[in-house]
């Protein structure tokens, strides 16, 4: 094994051993229900906002048929404060089809609603130390900080080549995964980007996926958050709806694209005239 991956291998596990997040309650478990609840959750939201909304998801449906047999209304009712609210229904989605076929494991290796590459090579690894390539955002950061120092903090190099490349990092990661143990070498790595994002000025900038979060404050996504609270009380018709959120403006079309996308995605419905949670 390359010296520099030695290196890093030392580095990343001896930053775990004195620093991990050994008690996030998702690591003390081996359900894949409860870690695919977790990852799902964990889905471009931070661990603080996470952990309070895990107990109370878990707690509310302990088991993938609880989960799959609840009404979207009530998912989405405990998923409320959590942002991408398309994700509960993904996940409650997930967990009929899960039901369904009888077991998660034998359902991860369909498509699953909600379920990308990452979601699923997480599952595997976390609930049943399976080895998978993994590729989120701390493990890029800990290995773009250590393998492409010469990167600026826009992904370029002085010769003008373009950002780092998650084909670039494969081989990197498949060689330090090597006689690892698969489920605590990933937790290392995801501790140790997490920590580098921390102290340096967000080196993912330089992954060529890197994409800015937009802003919530004033966004579409915000509307439709606030569309869901309301129905969360009962249906009501567009107008009056539209009207105790402020959006009944003439000026504004942000109530009826809110309204027509979560229509579209599944969340809500009109029946008689009134709009409701589906």
């Amino acid at each position: 094994m390359p010296a520099d991956i030695r290196k890093f291998q030392k580095e990343v596990w001896a930053y775990y051993r004195a620093h991990g997040r050994h008690d996030l309650p998702w690591r003390k478990t081996r359900d894949p229900y409860k870690i695919l609840v977790s990852e799902v959750m964990l889905q471009q939201t931070q661990v603080p906002r996470v952990l309070e909304k895990y107990k109370e998801f878990l707690d509310a449906f302990p088991t993938v048929q609880e989960c799959a047999r609840a009404p979207l209304a009530h998912i989405l009712k405990i998923w409320n404060g959590l942002g991408y609210n398309r994700r509960g229904k993904y996940l409650h989605d997930a967990a009929k089809k899960i039901v369904k076929i009888g077991n998660i494991k034998k359902a991860l290796m369909e498509p699953l609603p909600g379920v990308g590459p990452y979601t699923r090579a997480a599952v595997r690894t976390f609930a049943y130390n399976e080895p998978h390539t993994m590729i989120e955002t701390n493990i890029r950061t800990a290995f773009i900080h250590h393998f492409f120092p010469s990167r600026n903090a826009n992904g370029r190099r002085q010769d003008g080549n373009t950002s780092v490349h998650d084909r670039d990092l494969i081989t990197l990661i498949e060689t330090a995964a090597a006689d690892q143990d698969p489920r605590e070498w990933h937790w290392a790595l995801m501790d140790y980007g997490s920590y580098l994002k921390k102290q340096f000025p967000n080196p993912s900038r330089k992954s060529a996926g890197y994409t800015k979060q937009s802003k919530f404050e004033g966004s579409l996504r915000q509307v439709r958050g606030a569309i869901l609270r309301e129905l969360h009380k009962g249906p009501q018709k567009e107008m009056l709806l539209l009207a105790r959120l402020n959006l009944a403006t003439p000026k504004s079309d942000f109530g009826k694209r809110a309204l027509a996308g979560l229509e579209k995605d599944g969340m809500i419905e009109k029946v008689k005239g009134k709009w409701r949670i589906s």
